[in-house]
């Protein structure tokens, strides 16, 4: 089996970033009125900026294709003749801009410089991104393929905007019921930011530059035990399972606002972080790998509520990692879920932050039906 390693890595951002008092420019008010719940929540998330393919305007300027393209042009700008020699792409997303044809192809057709390669999608929550990784991974590592691109990317910002749930509004107006956004709709309205990352991943290492060395990724589900937390396209039932858009008619999904994001809160404050890192535990023991070897820790959060949260796990399963090896950007560029590893990858890699020797490791978790993607990266 071959050694992998990510040889480059990007990152594109739609626009200039957002702060917190400029949201509502972007997105809009309901019903004439500020949220209420917007301050608390950016409190509690410690976001100061984020980034949106939209205008003032409310103009779309770029799609979900668009930004993972763009972050993938980024790997090749210094010698743009190798997109021709690539011979996988893979790309992950919670927020394709259609549902057919898949997002990869799309991104694939945005880049007319390749060949006709293998092209995969993988959907999703944040572990779309850690999902396209290992596929890439795997691929270069059996011997299959020599020189893969995996991407991972939202685009969020259109689906939030406030037009968007007027039908809602208006039909609680009717009713005589209170016409405010619910809480589980409003909450991820001050969470999300679009944008991408993107790696190159080869069988070789750079002769000029650092290069991570992939040791291993591992996935895995809660799904068996635990009920959908965060969805779109569908609602959620008081028995906990979920009823698709799709066994409803137009005017139930526009009054529902069924095709928006939303997140059980109570659900995922109990759980996320709970499941994962008791089980990365298990995973390092497997591995054989002494937390203490561990330099870096890069932890996909939603939040920097959770941030002592996870600390306290780790400290409770002996795998304590101090504060001062962790590295997290959601405040400069807002939660990005399946592209946020990526993202934060990247910071690290190109600002000459890593040491030859060092090892790194990735933890993503997924609040959608509790997903989990762990990843150790030695630096070379």
């Amino acid at each position: 089996m071959k050694d992998v390693y990510i040889n480059r890595i990007s990152v594109f951002f739609p626009n200039k970033p957002v702060s917190n008092d400029d949201i509502e420019k972007y997105l809009g008010v309901m019903n004439g009125k500020k949220s209420k719940s917007k301050n608390i929540i950016l409190r509690n998330n410690g976001i100061e900026k984020r980034y949106y393919s939209i205008d003032l305007q409310g103009n779309i300027t770029h799609t979900n294709a668009d930004l993972s393209a763009s972050a993938i042009k980024k790997l090749f700008e210094k010698q743009p003749d190798e997109l021709r020699k690539i011979d996988l792409l893979a790309c992950g997303t919670t927020s394709p801009d259609q549902l057919l044809p898949s997002h990869a192809v799309m991104v694939h057709g945005l880049l007319p410089e390749t060949s006709n390669i293998e092209v995969v999608s993988h959907s999703g929550g944040c572990c779309a991104g850690i999902h396209s990784f290992k596929h890439a991974f795997l691929s270069v590592k059996s011997g299959e393929k020599e020189k893969t691109v995996c991407c991972g990317s939202e685009r969020m910002s259109p689906i939030m905007k406030a037009e968007n749930f007027e039908e809602e509004i208006l039909y609680l107006e009717s009713v005589e019921q209170n016409p405010y956004l619910s809480f589980e709709k409003d909450f991820l309205r001050w969470m999300l930011s679009d944008g991408a990352g993107a790696f190159l991943i080869e069988n070789k290492k750079n002769d000029n530059n650092i290069s991570l060395k992939i040791e291993w990724i591992e996935l895995c589900s809660f799904a068996n035990k635990l009920e959908t937390c965060m969805y779109m396209g569908a609602e959620k039932l008081e028995d906990g399972n979920i009823i698709s858009y799709h066994n409803m008619n137009m005017q139930e999904i526009a009054q529902k606002s069924v095709l928006s994001i939303k997140q059980d809160v109570k659900l995922l404050s109990e759980n996320i972080v709970e499941q994962g890192f008791n089980m990365l535990k298990g995973l390092l023991e497997n591995k054989k790998i002494d937390i203490n070897e561990i330099d870096w820790f890069l932890p996909h959060i939603s939040s920097y509520f959770f941030k002592n949260k996870i600390y306290d796990v780790l400290v409770k399963n002996n795998i304590s990692i101090p504060y001062d090896k962790w590295f997290i950007n959601l405040k400069t560029t807002g939660n990005v879920g399946a592209g946020s590893i990526y993202i934060m990858l990247e910071e690290l890699f190109n600002n000459n932050k890593l040491k030859k020797s060092e090892k790194i490791l990735l933890a993503v978790p997924e609040s959608a039906r509790f997903s989990y993607g762990f990843c150790l990266l030695s630096v070379c």
